[in-house]
């Protein structure tokens, strides 16, 4: 008896043994985590889309749209600024690169020197608005009084018939497409005034200028809420307001075309995406996000 106790006790005691070497090689195989072909489903085709600040909830809806009508296939969308979508199309890190604003000689320089062809897709138009604080009494800006903000020669709203108030400059940084054609649009070779205060993305100029009663900065026209005021603007023919109707026109000082870059003429998966994009439907698309359709 106490023999068949005693066989019994060990045969339990390596059964438990078993158990617990079964669980930490189970274990052991889980931290490893899942190989790549768990991770990338078979089938599973994508695109990397980076750049404007300007484009991005463009090419946001534009992406999810696409994906809705194409299941498998991905559309990834960042955003940082249009000299650095550009930067990474240069170096080969994703497939398009959204700008508002076109690729400088130095950029394409650049790309051909790395074996990238750079190629220009306009997808739509868009208008910069200049805004202010809803409390500003301020509601027209003249070209010159604009440029003269930006670059420090008018520092008080008094100056441009508002309140005894110093102005308080937002601007975007140097990355931004936005900047760039602001710099070349209004400042017309000035630089901007080195007390501006800079923002890495339009949400930031919006939040600033939305807070701030003596703030005054500029965004896409898409980013306009009723927590900031835009500016009606006269470059010589009349102050024009950022209204649809006067950027389609081209009344409104401040329009220009948003663009995609690819390497070369899109192929595959980014040629349908981009095909997408200039699709009825696409171009539908512009209009609800407040951009402009290039067919129109």
């Amino acid at each position: 008896m106490a023999d068949k106790l005693k066989r019994y006790t060990i045969f339990i005691l390596l059964m438990i043994g078993l158990v617990f070497l079964g669980i930490g090689c189970t274990g052991t195989k889980y931290n490893e985590g899942p190989s790549p072909a768990e991770k990338t489903p078979a089938g599973t085709k994508g695109i990397f889309l980076k750049g404007s600040d300007t484009v991005l909830p463009l090419a946001q809806a534009e992406a999810e749209e696409f994906m809705i009508e194409n299941p498998g296939k991905s559309v990834t969308v960042t955003g940082g600024g249009s000299g650095v979508g550009i930067a990474a199309l240069i170096d080969g890190e994703v497939d398009i690169a959204a700008a508002s604003r076109e690729m400088k000689t130095n950029e394409i320089e650049a790309a051909k020197a790395n074996g990238i062809s750079p190629v220009e897709h306009t997808i739509a138009y868009d208008g910069i608005s200049v805004v202010v604080n809803p409390s500003n009494p301020v509601s027209e800006l003249t070209f010159g009084q604009l440029r003269g903000i930006y670059n420090g020669s008018i520092s008080n709203w008094k100056e441009v018939g508002g309140e005894d108030r110093p102005i308080v400059v937002i601007s975007r940084d140097s990355s931004s497409g936005t900047y760039e054609y602001f710099k070349e649009a209004v400042l017309l070779g000035d630089e901007y005034r080195p007390e501006a205060l800079t923002q890495p993305a339009t949400g930031g100029v919006v939040g600033e200028v939305s807070q701030n009663p003596n703030a005054i900065g500029y965004i896409g026209v898409a980013y306009l809420d009723k927590s900031i005021k835009s500016l009606s603007l006269d470059a010589g023919k009349g102050p024009e307001a950022p209204t649809s109707k006067n950027i389609i026109s081209g009344a409104y000082p401040l329009s220009r075309p948003l663009y995609f870059y690819t390497n070369g003429e899109p192929t595959g998966l980014t040629k349908e995406f981009i095909n997408f994009v200039m699709s009825e439907t696409g171009q539908n698309l512009v209009s609800e996000v407040g951009y402009f359709p290039v067919n129109k």
